[in-house]
């Protein structure tokens, strides 16, 4: 796990799966829920929308699952979500992005504050670690599914910045601006991700020794278990 994390990429404990994958369905329900509540039901014509049914989709949530989660959009109008990035620090200084979409920032601050500062960190002022990061968009397509030079060639021909080769997977990058271009534009060639979304990757890594990435771990399981969080990315490299 270097340096980043998403849904589906936190190294959890054995017998933790079925309650992660609860745990994942339930803060994409949420995006699906506020997306459908802020625009259209279609995500034809919700971008949002459209994005959270795909994650929805590469995380293999099932369909009623996401009908569930587009309905519940007329229930409870009157409470308000947000979309929130708190940045911080966790053990050995490691750096921290916290993305977040809460109902209660209050209470959202207070319990990453406390997570935090439990394993010797402290939660940080804006701007404090954003500028460890580059803000880029990621596509993952199963390594099988076509070659290394294949698989440049497209990342080249759609215009990604960067394609990467790793054990099961090519990663294309993207900046930002161009994920959504990009993305639609492998869609009509590849039809199936196995991972598509926005990251904070860091610029630089540092790395830790067993024991201190095992406390690193815990308290990115601890966040991970709050609802209210979404995503969270660190600059630390476990070796």
């Amino acid at each position: 796990m270097a340096g980043h994390s998403h849904w589906a990429g936190i190294k959890h404990k054995k017998g933790r799966q079925d309650k992660l994958r609860s745990k994942i369905f339930s803060k994409i329900s949420r995006e699906i829920t506020v997306a459908a509540k802020l625009g259209s039901k279609d995500p034809d014509t919700n971008h949002r929308l459209r994005a959270a049914i795909e994650t929805a989709k590469e995380a293999n949530m099932p369909k009623d699952n996401i009908s569930r989660a587009i309905s519940k959009s007329e229930i409870n109008k009157n409470l308000n979500f947000e979309n929130l990035r708190y940045e911080g620090f966790g053990p050995k200084n490691v750096a921290l992005i916290v993305e977040t979409l809460t109902d209660n920032k209050n209470r959202t601050a207070g319990k990453i504050r406390t997570t935090l500062q439990k394993f010797g960190g402290n939660l940080g002022t804006s701007g404090s670690t954003i500028h460890f990061f580059d803000n880029n968009g990621i596509i993952k397509i199963v390594r099988n599914d076509i070659s290394d030079e294949k698989a440049l060639d497209l990342a080249t021909t759609v215009g990604a910045s960067d394609c990467f080769s790793n054990k099961d997977f090519h990663e294309i990058i993207t900046k930002k601006e161009d994920f959504y271009k990009v993305k639609n534009e492998l869609q009509k060639l590849k039809k199936n991700f196995l991972y598509s979304g926005i990251e904070w990757r860091a610029k630089n890594f540092v790395s830790l020794r067993k024991e201190e990435s095992l406390e690193l771990e815990n308290m990115l399981e601890l966040l991970q278990d709050d609802d209210d969080v979404q995503k969270i990315f660190h600059n630390c490299n476990f070796i």
